[in-house]
């Protein structure tokens, strides 16, 4: 969750701002790339992504966290290409894709 710091009364409180978990991420970046049809040897730069998410949800923890399980799953390949990090759907794990998009 992302907090924001606001100034009530001359003192200062933590308000937590409704984000999704690193799972909804994870979902996000998932179906981006499959409505871009990204499988196998077809890649997109990892910035490309990220533009999946708000811009101040794009360089934070959860969204780092939900980029290393997807690898962590073997969800998605990354390369390095052009000097930037690209990624695509791994094809051999399509169906474990969409079972886990289908899941609550």
């Amino acid at each position: 969750m992302f907090h924001k710091l606001v100034r009530q009364d001359l003192s200062y409180f933590y308000i937590l701002i409704n984000m999704p978990l690193e799972k909804d991420i994870m979902k996000v970046f998932l179906r981006k790339l499959i409505n871009l049809n990204i499988w196998g040897g077809r890649h997109t730069e990892l910035v490309n992504l990220k533009k999946a998410l708000p811009k101040h949800a794009r360089g934070s923890k959860e969204t780092h966290g939900a980029i290393k399980e997807l690898l962590s799953r073997g969800f998605i390949n990354i390369k390095m290409s052009t000097s930037e990090y690209h990624v695509s759907l791994n094809s051999h794990m399509q169906k474990e894709i969409y079972d886990f998009l289908k899941s609550g």
